[in-house]
């Protein structure tokens, strides 16, 4: 993956956040790879398990943009990159801000975030995104269900 095809594809895909976090998720879509091994953990979508193939993926990303509106992404954070000429993974921190829909104000947001992408024909696509919430050290503890 050439320098200028791995920052092209990063801004579509930054672009892509500032949309669904204001409602729309047809670019966060397309970006997606069409297999059948294609998956999403994210925590956008909170109440579900791990979406799989990209019609689950694409409903899932759909379902998520519904519940954020007034959104603005605040920065990425890469905490590395790693590409070879048919795969690659990004790790990454994003920050943003939205409103939750059935709240009044914009909450501030962190996400630890690892996307795997692959070459598709000529393009690239994300084949997995895992997302969540730990951006700074917690006790073991945390992981225990709340009692």
């Amino acid at each position: 993956m050439g320098t200028s095809e791995i920052s092209d594809f990063l801004e579509q895909y930054h672009s892509a956040l500032e949309e669904i976090i204001n409602g729309r998720p047809a670019l966060y879509q397309s970006l997606y790879a069409r297999r059948d091994d294609v998956t999403l953990a994210n925590p956008f979508a909170p109440f579900g398990p791990v979406s799989r193939g990209y019609a689950q993926v694409s409903e899932t990303i759909a379902r998520a943009a519904q519940n954020y509106i007034e959104g603005r992404v605040l920065g990425f954070e890469n905490i590395a990159t790693c590409l070879t000429a048919e795969l690659g993974y990004i790790v990454e921190v994003e920050r943003f801000e939205a409103t939750v829909r059935g709240k009044e104000e914009r909450s501030p947001l962190a996400l630890r975030v690892t996307t795997i992408v692959r070459r598709e024909d000529t393009d690239w696509k994300i084949a997995h995104r895992h997302a969540d919430a730990i951006t700074s050290p917690r006790p073991a503890t945390s992981l225990l269900p709340h009692r």
